[in-house]
């Protein structure tokens, strides 16, 4: 559990990096709307939730380092008894300063008349340009209403600088209570992708396999889904990003689902490829065996020290070998690999950083170079191969065959560890679930 004191040591650590005369603007997701009157369910601004903590929609968090009156102070809604009533328990600027250790805390409504007095004087000022482009019109609308006031001898920001530059660093190392609670998120995902194989068999439908799993998923206590969940069955395992899960899966053919959950704001992100009537056809069986070769390779070289390419590149190699022995692919496997002749079977890349986002933040170039493997950076690994079954340079029998394989990484300063391993991916171990059953 991420508790107050980790939120404070957050902040902290994130103003000992800014200039000294200087102030960072972080602000509140917007609500959605889904239909006329009615919004999706609320997801706050991952920076916001990673300094804070604070859920609420209609905020924004402002650090100010060195300054003597405080700080960290928070612009949020006030307590309304009747919207209380209708959308539920606001927390109001009194009651946040203790809730959330917070130096001050206003109203919302109040921030027009308050936050151009905290930019005036400062040289920087740090916010996430770009990405909530409301939110930026009103940063230089202040902006420029301190530059109205030189006059009086008000100074604007002689400089704006991208925050994310900080909090993506910040965020890509987990810490012990971070790696806790990713852990627990894998932990909730593990039994829901077991839970989806001992239900399957032919003739239901991918989403009853998707309620399973989310079922599996909020009774466990987690949030929900950390993304859509993919349940592809047959030919729909080739569209990679496959969410419509309404076919009926059918007795011979493969099953792909992709699917983690949110826990305590942190995600999970597991595949797992099996046949819905318990059983490996020989086609199925050889493809399959490819990618899992893959992912156990690149399981292995994914350590501290290397360079991040060095996973993709494993990947790449096992598939493309794998595709010249079945004859999917003809030619020397050091020309096919500088030729990418595996992109027409495996087209994306072979993973990407996890945490508070499913595809989290973080570079993986520094100044041109790839990024060396740390302690505490947690890692996705999910090669894959996907025959169309429009490709009619293949024979039939490998047509509309698609497998992807995927396990969070935890790096670790001996090595890595591997926290959805509890999920089986050996065939063998598959089929001997699924049978059970």
């Amino acid at each position: 559990m991420i508790d107050e004191k980790e939120y404070i040591k957050r902040r902290k650590d994130l103003m000992s990096m800014m200039h000294i005369n200087s102030i960072a603007v972080i602000s509140a997701a917007s609500e959605k709307v889904r239909s006329k009157d009615t919004f999706y369910p609320y997801k706050q601004n991952v920076n916001l939730t990673y300094l804070s903590g604070f859920q609420e929609p209609e905020s924004v968090l402002v650090l100010i380092p060195g300054r003597e009156e405080g700080q960290v102070i928070l612009f949020c809604r006030e307590r309304d008894p009747l919207r209380e009533v209708w959308d539920g328990f606001r927390v109001g600027p009194a009651a946040a300063i203790k809730k959330y250790d917070l130096d001050d805390a206003f109203p919302i409504s109040d921030i027009d008349d308050i936050l151009p007095n905290l930019i005036e004087g400062k040289d920087r000022l740090y916010y996430a340009i770009g990405k909530d482009p409301d939110f930026d019109k009103r940063i230089l609308d202040w902006v420029n209403h301190v530059k109205s006031q030189r006059g009086n001898g008000a100074l604007p920001p002689g400089e704006f600088m991208d925050l994310d530059h900080f909090m993506n660093e910040m965020r890509l190392i987990k810490n012990a209570a971070e790696t806790g609670v990713i852990k627990k998120a894998a932990q909730i995902s593990v039994e829901a992708h077991k839970r989806a194989m001992t239900f399957c068999q032919p003739g239901i439908y991918e989403y009853e396999l998707q309620a399973e799993i989310e079922h599996q998923f909020n009774k466990s206590g987690a949030s929900g889904p950390a993304y859509t969940s993919i349940v592809g069955g047959g030919k729909n395992a080739c569209v990679l990003h496959y969410i419509e899960n309404k076919d009926i899966l059918k007795d011979g053919d493969l099953v792909l689902i992709d699917a983690g959950c949110e826990y305590e704001n942190y995600a999970a992100d597991i595949t797992r490829t099996f046949p819905v009537n318990g059983k490996f056809s020989t086609q199925q069986a050889a493809i399959y065996d490819i990618v899992l070769e893959a992912l156990e390779q690149a399981i292995e070289v994914t350590q501290p020290g290397a360079p991040y390419n060095v996973t993709n590149e494993t990947t790449i190699k096992v598939i493309t070998e794998g595709l010249v022995n079945l004859g999917l692919l003809q030619g020397e496997v050091t020309d096919l690999i500088t030729s990418e002749a595996h992109r027409e079977f495996y087209m994306h890349g072979a993973g990407h950083w996890l945490g508070m986002d499913v595809h989290d933040v973080g570079d993986y170039k520094i100044d041109g170079e790839w990024r060396v493997y740390e302690p505490g950076m947690v890692v996705t690994i999910e090669p894959g191969i996907y025959i169309s079954e429009h490709n009619m340079r293949v024979e039939e029998k490998w047509r509309g065959i698609g497998v992807r394989i995927e396990d969070d990484i935890m790096i670790t300063k001996t090595g890595n560890k591997n926290l959805t391993s509890g999920v089986p991916k050996s065939r063998k171990a598959i089929e001997e679930l699924m049978i059970k059953i």
